[in-house]
């Protein structure tokens, strides 16, 4: 039996709607059959997937074997802004390492350029805009240079898993799951194989040529961040056991430069006082916090 309802009004409508059930279900006594159930997704099992894990070693014996490589880094990272979403910000560096002992970083922007010289006796951070160069004692090697770099003056490289002797060695220091993904062509229209790994607190994807094992981008998310914001590093240009000038870490501009201390740019002068508080404990209004 046909059903022919002309609806007038919302409240007409949704009887029209049941009227016309009614008539369906006298026409048939079956129920008209159920849509077929989608099928679960698959549970995730954490671990360590074998060729995930072969696609790392693989792209870390690449970056060990090479006696000099150089390479473009562009590191982008989010930050929140004042309308709640975040920005992105990014800076560019070309990176040129000579094992075991020479490392030259050339950041170029966003923000004031750097420059940065580990010759194996000793390293050098230059501001070139400020005219500003601060010289350390360095130990042999850059491992060595990376960490010190680190600790006495907060210089830090998102590359520098990149440029280790080991890269695996440090990866595999924390790592607890790692899994493949599927291949792309998206990035530099290079195959890659994608690779998710979660080592210490950070999840990181990476696209790793398939052909040369070399990283090309790396997504990573610090697990205990709330926020949740994603710091991408962008790998072009890669150029392995090519000739290095012997004077390429060094630069003549330090000569004429005003030397600083090597420190945290927030280091404060030895012998210097904290600034007076008051009964709440909050630093008192016009001293530095």
């Amino acid at each position: 039996m046909a059903c022919k309802v002309v609806f007038r009004s919302a409240a007409l409508l949704a009887l029209g709607a049941v009227l016309c059930a009614g008539a369906g279900a006298q026409q048939s006594a079956k129920a008209p059959p159920k849509a077929a159930a989608k099928p679960a997704a698959p549970n995730f099992i954490p671990g360590l997937e074998p060729r995930a894990i072969e696609i790392l070693k693989a792209a870390s014996a690449r970056l060990a074997a090479a006696k000099t490589m150089s390479f473009t880094a562009v590191v982008s990272y989010e930050s929140p802004s004042r309308l709640g979403p975040s920005l992105i910000y990014s800076t560019k560096s070309e990176v040129t390492l000579k094992r075991p002992d020479k490392l030259r970083v050339l950041t170029l922007g966003d923000g004031p350029p750097s420059e940065f010289y580990y010759d194996g006796k000793v390293m050098m951070a230059l501001a070139p805009k400020e005219n500003l160069v601060a010289i350390a004692d360095a130990p042999p090697t850059v491992d060595a240079a990376l960490e010190a770099a680190y600790n006495t003056a907060a210089i830090y490289f998102p590359f520098s898993d990149v440029i280790v002797t080991d890269p695996y060695k440090d990866i595999a220091a924390g790592l607890k799951h790692a899994f493949y993904i599927g291949q792309s062509i998206v990035v530099e229209g290079t195959t890659t194989d994608m690779v998710a790994y979660v080592t210490g607190d950070v999840f990181i994807q990476a696209w790793i040529g398939a052909e040369d094992h070399l990283p090309r981008r790396l997504y990573a998310i610090f697990l205990n961040d709330p926020l949740q914001l994603r710091h991408v590093l962008e790998l072009t240009n890669w150029k392995l056991d090519t000739a290095v000038a012997a004077d390429a870490f060094g630069s003549p501009k330090a000569a004429t430069a005003k030397h600083v201390a090597f420190a945290a740019p927030d280091a404060k002068p030895s012998g210097m006082q904290p600034p007076p508080k008051s009964q709440t404990g909050k630093p008192k209004s016009g001293s530095t916090p």
